[in-house]
């Protein structure tokens, strides 16, 4: 049909093709290599796409028709399983620009960190999941298996694009709690006022970039958008505080006063 990855407008356009490996750390379907704390008669559950090898030859001809790949995984099996899958479609389709992205990356073994960076993997991952799950995380996969967990700071250093999102409706679409939740890692709960697995934190730059030119280049967009530099859209938002300088803690109150898409006012407070 001619369809590929970009079709359509700048402000509405096709964007990746979507495809689910496991399930949820919440109802204990996420894959992963062990079996769960709470249950050791499972370690989660690959989708049926999986395990019938449909997700494999799908991503092989999807790719090949030009499209991109953004593939959900949340446990660390799932991870390593669309790891190999992308690396395989490297190696058997013509080389291209692809951009591929695993959707949530949320539990990835060491040894799979640095994959991320040699596939060119994108890891499109939620913050605020981080300060949720970090309240009860531990129940289902035990304390040993937490530094798998929401990688942000291994992944950035080892040069990773890691682009953060909301997961809405399943988490909260304002991103300045995302930002909050990725600098300070502080749980819900309260009981980590110095952060869920601390050595996990992102600098504020560090988020916002997640937030904006990291998306833009996830997106194939990189030239238009996610920046303030001249031949791009003006999109732009005036906050009433400055988030690089104020508490870290204070970020999640921060309000927004303007919006601006593409030199135009949308929104006024």
């Amino acid at each position: 049909m001619g369809i590929e990855s970009g079709f359509g407008s700048d402000f509405l356009k096709i964007g990746s093709l979507k495809a689910f490996a496991d399930g949820s750390l919440g109802s204990s379907t996420a894959w992963f290599f062990k079996p769960y704390e709470q249950d050791k008669s499972t370690s989660g559950l690959p989708m049926e796409i999986v395990t019938n090898d449909s997700l494999r030859q799908w991503a092989l001809e999807a790719d090949r028709a030009g499209l991109q790949l953004s593939i959900h995984a949340i446990g660390d099996k799932a991870n390593n399983y669309i790891l190999n899958l992308f690396e395989e479609v490297v190696k058997v389709n013509p080389p291209r620009d692809r951009r591929f992205r695993i959707e949530h990356a949320q539990h990835v073994i060491k040894e799979d960190v640095k994959r991320f960076k040699e596939l060119n993997v994108i890891a499109s991952a939620q913050p605020y999941h981080a300060i949720d799950d970090g309240v009860w995380a531990h129940k289902r996969i035990g304390h040993d298996r937490l530094p798998t967990s929401y990688r942000f700071r291994d992944m950035i250093s080892e040069g990773v694009n890691v682009c953060f999102g909301s997961d809405w409706t399943v988490a909260p679409l304002n991103p300045l709690l995302g930002i909050y939740a990725a600098v300070t890692r502080r749980t819900l709960d309260g009981k980590n006022p110095d952060g869920w697995i601390p050595d996990q934190k992102v600098t504020v730059t560090e988020a916002i970039r997640g937030y904006t030119i990291n998306n833009a280049y996830a997106a194939f967009m990189e030239d238009r958008l996610g920046s303030i530099e001249v031949g791009k859209y003006a999109d732009f938002t005036i906050l009433d505080k400055n988030i690089f300088k104020i508490d870290p803690e204070e970020i999640k109150d921060t309000k927004v006063l303007y919006t601006i898409v593409d030199g135009k006012i949308i929104y006024k407070k």
